[in-house]
Protein backbone atom coordinates (compact mmCIF):
# COMPACT_ATOMS: atom_id res chain seq x y z
CA UNK A 1 0.00 0.00 0.00
CA UNK A 2 1.37 3.20 -0.97
CA UNK A 3 0.39 5.75 1.74
CA UNK A 4 1.65 9.32 2.87
CA UNK A 5 4.34 12.20 1.34
CA UNK A 6 7.68 12.77 0.83
CA UNK A 7 9.59 15.59 -0.79
CA UNK A 8 11.44 15.25 -4.37
CA UNK A 9 13.22 17.15 -6.75
CA UNK A 10 12.90 16.64 -10.61
CA UNK A 11 16.82 17.14 -12.00
CA UNK A 12 17.60 19.05 -14.95
CA UNK A 13 17.37 16.04 -16.98
CA UNK A 14 13.65 15.77 -16.34
CA UNK A 15 13.91 12.74 -13.60
CA UNK A 16 12.53 12.40 -10.32
CA UNK A 17 14.22 10.23 -7.97
CA UNK A 18 11.29 8.30 -6.29
CA UNK A 19 11.53 8.45 -2.46
CA UNK A 20 13.21 5.06 -1.10
CA UNK A 21 9.80 4.30 1.21
CA UNK A 22 7.87 4.20 -1.79
CA UNK A 23 10.65 2.98 -4.79
CA UNK A 24 11.15 -0.34 -2.45
CA UNK A 25 7.55 -0.84 -1.94
CA UNK A 26 7.01 -0.69 -5.72
CA UNK A 27 10.23 -2.63 -6.61
CA UNK A 28 9.07 -5.70 -3.84
CA UNK A 29 5.48 -5.90 -5.09
CA UNK A 30 5.54 -5.01 -8.77
CA UNK A 31 9.38 -4.76 -10.34
CA UNK A 32 10.66 -1.78 -11.83
CA UNK A 33 7.95 -1.14 -14.89
CA UNK A 34 6.22 2.03 -14.95
CA UNK A 35 3.24 3.51 -16.50
CA UNK A 36 3.98 7.66 -16.22
CA UNK A 37 0.89 9.53 -17.11
CA UNK A 38 -1.47 12.00 -16.06
CA UNK A 39 -5.55 12.31 -16.28
CA UNK A 40 -5.74 16.00 -16.17
CA UNK A 41 -2.38 17.24 -16.50
CA UNK A 42 -2.13 18.71 -13.50
CA UNK A 43 -0.16 16.56 -11.78
CA UNK A 44 1.74 13.44 -12.80
CA UNK A 45 0.81 9.36 -12.07
CA UNK A 46 3.63 6.42 -11.87
CA UNK A 47 1.76 3.57 -12.26
CA UNK A 48 3.54 0.54 -11.31
CA UNK A 49 3.23 -1.77 -14.89
CA UNK A 50 1.05 -4.55 -13.13
CA UNK A 51 -1.54 -1.69 -11.42
CA UNK A 52 -1.80 -0.03 -15.05
CA UNK A 53 -2.25 -3.30 -16.47
CA UNK A 54 -5.19 -3.75 -14.15
CA UNK A 55 -7.05 -0.32 -15.37
CA UNK A 56 -6.41 -1.62 -18.95
CA UNK A 57 -8.34 -4.61 -18.05
CA UNK A 58 -11.28 -2.62 -16.52
CA UNK A 59 -11.32 -0.62 -19.44
CA UNK A 60 -11.61 -3.32 -22.04
CA UNK A 61 -14.80 -4.09 -20.22
CA UNK A 62 -16.18 -1.25 -21.27
CA UNK A 63 -17.60 -0.45 -24.88
CA UNK A 64 -15.10 0.93 -26.91
CA UNK A 65 -16.82 3.61 -28.27
CA UNK A 66 -18.37 5.02 -24.38
CA UNK A 67 -17.45 8.63 -24.11
CA UNK A 68 -15.67 8.34 -20.98
CA UNK A 69 -13.64 5.80 -21.43
CA UNK A 70 -12.31 7.42 -25.05
CA UNK A 71 -11.50 10.66 -23.09
CA UNK A 72 -9.76 9.09 -20.62
CA UNK A 73 -7.69 7.10 -22.89
CA UNK A 74 -6.42 9.82 -25.12
CA UNK A 75 -5.37 11.81 -22.10
CA UNK A 76 -3.45 9.12 -20.32
CA UNK A 77 -1.58 8.65 -23.72
CA UNK A 78 -1.36 11.87 -24.86
CA UNK A 79 0.45 12.53 -21.63
CA UNK A 80 1.81 9.28 -20.73
CA UNK A 81 4.85 6.85 -21.56
CA UNK A 82 6.30 3.87 -20.30
CA UNK A 83 9.26 4.46 -17.91
CA UNK A 84 11.37 2.24 -15.46
CA UNK A 85 13.42 2.77 -12.03
CA UNK A 86 17.13 3.37 -12.88
CA UNK A 87 19.75 2.06 -11.09
CA UNK A 88 19.26 5.00 -8.93
CA UNK A 89 15.75 4.97 -8.56
CA UNK A 90 14.54 7.54 -10.81
CA UNK A 91 12.19 7.51 -13.29
CA UNK A 92 12.15 9.69 -16.53
CA UNK A 93 8.57 12.48 -16.85
CA UNK A 94 7.67 13.01 -20.22
CA UNK A 95 8.51 16.42 -21.23
CA UNK A 96 5.12 17.12 -22.46
CA UNK A 97 3.65 16.34 -19.28
CA UNK A 98 6.06 17.76 -17.23
CA UNK A 99 5.58 21.61 -18.95
CA UNK A 100 1.81 21.20 -18.41
CA UNK A 101 1.85 19.72 -14.69
CA UNK A 102 4.90 22.39 -13.92
CA UNK A 103 7.48 19.37 -12.77
CA UNK A 104 10.69 21.39 -11.92
CA UNK A 105 12.74 21.39 -8.74
CA UNK A 106 11.21 20.48 -5.33
CA UNK A 107 7.50 18.42 -5.69
CA UNK A 108 5.33 16.91 -3.79
CA UNK A 109 5.40 12.31 -3.97
CA UNK A 110 2.24 11.32 -2.71
CA UNK A 111 0.86 7.44 -2.12
CA UNK A 112 -2.39 6.96 -3.36
CA UNK A 113 -3.09 2.86 -2.37
CA UNK A 114 -1.72 1.67 -5.64
CA UNK A 115 0.21 4.25 -7.33
CA UNK A 116 1.97 8.02 -7.00
CA UNK A 117 0.77 11.30 -7.75
CA UNK A 118 3.39 14.06 -7.89
CA UNK A 119 2.88 17.51 -7.79
CA UNK A 120 4.30 20.54 -7.80
CA UNK A 121 3.93 21.98 -4.60
CA UNK A 122 2.40 25.40 -5.08
CA UNK A 123 0.04 24.28 -6.79
CA UNK A 124 -0.93 20.35 -4.62
CA UNK A 125 -1.40 23.59 -2.15
CA UNK A 126 -3.90 25.60 -4.47
CA UNK A 127 -5.87 22.85 -5.07
CA UNK A 128 -6.19 22.45 -1.55
CA UNK A 129 -7.91 25.73 -1.21
CA UNK A 130 -9.86 25.11 -4.22
CA UNK A 131 -11.52 21.79 -3.31
CA UNK A 132 -11.80 21.78 0.56
CA UNK A 133 -12.48 19.06 2.25
CA UNK A 134 -16.20 18.98 2.72
CA UNK A 135 -18.87 17.66 5.70
CA UNK A 136 -20.80 16.23 2.01
CA UNK A 137 -16.71 14.55 1.46
CA UNK A 138 -17.05 13.07 5.13
CA UNK A 139 -20.63 11.76 4.27
CA UNK A 140 -19.50 10.04 0.94
CA UNK A 141 -16.61 8.20 2.93
CA UNK A 142 -18.38 7.11 5.53
CA UNK A 143 -21.11 5.20 3.24
CA UNK A 144 -17.93 2.74 2.57
CA UNK A 145 -17.41 2.71 6.27
CA UNK A 146 -14.01 5.28 6.28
Amino acid sequence: MLRGNYSAKIDDKGRLKIPNAFRALVEEQHGTSLFVTSVTGESVRIYPMPVWMGVEERLRRMPSTHPARLKFLDRVNYFGQLGEFDSQGRVSLPTRLRATAGMAGDVDVLGQVDYLDVWNHERLLAKFDREPFTDDDARALAEFGI
